[in-house]
């Protein structure tokens, strides 16, 4: 019977302990444990120039929400402002930034017009009111975002019921002053990746195809050429989300169906040209066509010397009635104006105007703002044909969030691969001045919209951002093969990104939103779970033992008498 007693006061106190363990882990739980939705979400781009940072410094978020109606004064050093396109202050946001204040993030809600992944309800909402306006907003904010230094994550989502419905709880807790906190609760966004990395020796990837011309027998001569070039990949303020359809997809599409419509002619002796064709889709288009320079310094001396001429094709998918031709040789040259005259006699007929655009280059600079320009510089001629009357700065207009399928005309396409097709037909055959359509409608030779179509299709829903594309990627697989079917020789040239240009990874990922309760709840909760927790134990103690022995478990233990010597 004696040693009855500490056994059951051990027992009963490993329940107690087990109990108090139990309670901890629910209290500890508690802001975990409720989970509104899971959000993909798009990170702002992380790159470097020549060692100087740009982009979105970091990936790892952690905080509660905001929204633009935060109280005047409030700290939101640990806040992410949640800020839909459609009421955005680019003011505030500029202030900002510019101005280096505290925040602990930023994530641009975007319409679903935007969104690459679900084209069909962004056709549905195409035609919804301040579409203009949205894309200018959204323009200025990219240009803003990509030429900056952020030393916190920015992230772009896309618009949905459950990230609108968070929103609005937000937005009335801000509005009665009650911001989320670690005091007062709310909403905290959770996005969980690795360090971003550098990505080492970015590869770019031009692919070339040739089509051989007729050469009379006893002809020694070599063959002029005839170059066909467009830049294939894109940059944009989220390399996830950058498909560039207008820039530069409806280059590559007018290239491959150009390929196409000479490929049947020149697979016919009777008609095959006296001029050698030569396609080539080129890589690092956003930094000064760093592809078409290494491509072009691949070629010898006789090669480079064979080009009669390059057509460069930039940006020919949302025009009107306007195409400019942009040169670095004096208009006066006699290359130069063979070309436009021939392009404008077959743009008359077509009833669209070509104007003609004169830009001299610095050899000395190194910004290169047209593609035709890395062919001149090795005094080559050539031209670029675009919708653009002026150059885009460095890495604008290369693939922006702006730039998706919904805003590019498939009626402009096939009115620039008629244009080309056309002025290069006359040009090759000796046809110059006469009203002969070689390429006319209802013939087998005529353009092919659903051709177009497809590859239009196919390439806004694929992010083509030069530092993310592997040498295998689909994309390039895909265009080679493409080139392949319509052209006699295809070559691959693999090549390093020029060194001045340092992306890093981490470019999509997962936002966890969840819905956690205040501190002044979980004290709440542990008061009330601790009350409940010593009353069951009292009861537990006198049940078993007897009030005596529950008293004694609080009773200070008599101290040791020491002896001393």
């Amino acid at each position: 019977m004696a040693q009855a007693k500490p056994g059951g006061e051990r027992q009963v106190l490993e329940s107690m302990y087990s109990m108090i363990a139990l309670v901890f882990i629910l209290v500890a739980c508690v802001e975990l444990c409720d989970a509104a939705t899971v959000v993909d979400v798009y990170r702002l781009i992380q790159y470097d120039i020549s060692g100087a940072p740009f982009g979105s410094r970091l990936a790892n978020l952690n905080h509660h929400a905001g929204s633009l109606q935060f109280a005047p004064g409030s700290d939101l050093s640990r806040t992410v402002l949640i800020i839909p396109l459609r009421e955005l202050n680019i003011s505030f946001v500029k202030e900002y930034i510019t101005q280096n204040q505290p925040l602990g993030g930023l994530l641009f809600l975007l319409p679903q017009i935007f969104n690459i992944e679900n084209r069909e309800r962004a056709k549905s909402n195409h035609q919804t009111d301040g579409v203009e306006l949205l894309k200018n907003d959204l323009a200025e904010l990219e240009k803003l975002l990509i030429h900056s230094k952020i030393p916190y994550p920015v992230y772009f989502a896309f618009e949905d019921d459950d990230i609108e419905a968070v929103l609005a709880d937000v937005k009335r807790n801000d509005a009665t002053g009650q911001p989320a906190t670690a005091t007062t609760g709310g909403y905290k966004l959770v996005v969980s990746v690795p360090e971003p990395k550098k990505r080492a020796s970015p590869t770019i990837t031009n692919i070339q195809g040739w089509l051989s011309g007729l050469k009379t027998d006893g002809d020694a001569n070599q063959l002029p050429t005839i170059a066909i070039v467009a830049s294939y990949d894109t940059f944009g303020a989220a390399p996830a989300l950058s498909v560039g359809s207008d820039s530069n997809g409806s280059g590559v599409v007018a290239l491959l169906e150009i390929a196409r419509l000479f490929s049947v002619l020149y697979s016919n002796p009777k008609t095959r040209g006296r001029y050698n064709l030569l396609f080539g889709l080129t890589s690092g288009g956003p930094y000064n066509y760093n592809g078409t320079h290494k491509w072009l310094r691949s070629f010898d001396q006789r090669q480079r010397e064979s080009i009669d001429y390059a057509i460069c094709l930039n940006s020919i998918g949302s025009w009107d009635n306007d195409l400019w031709i942009h040169v670095s040789k004096p208009p006066e040259n006699a290359y130069i104006k063979q070309i436009f005259e021939g392009f404008s006699n077959v743009a008359e007929e077509l009833g669209v105007k070509v104007g003609l655009k004169h830009k001299k280059i610095n050899i000395s600079n190194p910004r290169v703002a047209w593609e035709h320009e890395q062919f001149s510089r090795l005094r080559v001629t050539a031209a670029t044909l675009s919708e653009l009357s002026v150059a885009p700065e460095l890495l604008e207009s290369t693939g922006s969030l702006v730039d998706g399928r919904p805003f590019v005309n498939e009626a402009a396409i096939i009115k620039s691969v008629k244009l080309v097709a056309e002025s290069l037909a006359r040009h090759i055959y000796g046809h110059e001045g006469k009203n002969v359509q070689i390429f006319a409608d209802n013939s087998s030779l005529a353009v092919n919209p659903s051709y177009i179509k497809s590859w239009l299709d196919l390439l806004s829903q694929t992010p083509r951002v030069a530092p993310f594309l592997s040498k295998n990627d689909p994309c390039i697989l895909a265009l080679k093969k493409e080139l392949e079917d319509h052209t006699d020789e295809v070559n691959v040239q693999h090549e390093v990104l020029d060194g001045m240009f340092t992306f890093y990874d981490s470019t999509r990922a997962s936002l966890n939103i969840y819905q956690v309760a205040s501190v002044t709840f979980d004290l709440l909760l542990l008061l009330v779970l601790g009350s409940y927790l010593i009353v069951l134990f009292s009861f537990l103690v006198i049940t078993t033992r007897g009030l005596d022995d529950l008293i004694s478990l609080f009773r200070r233990p008599p101290q040791r008498k020491v002896k001393t010597a």
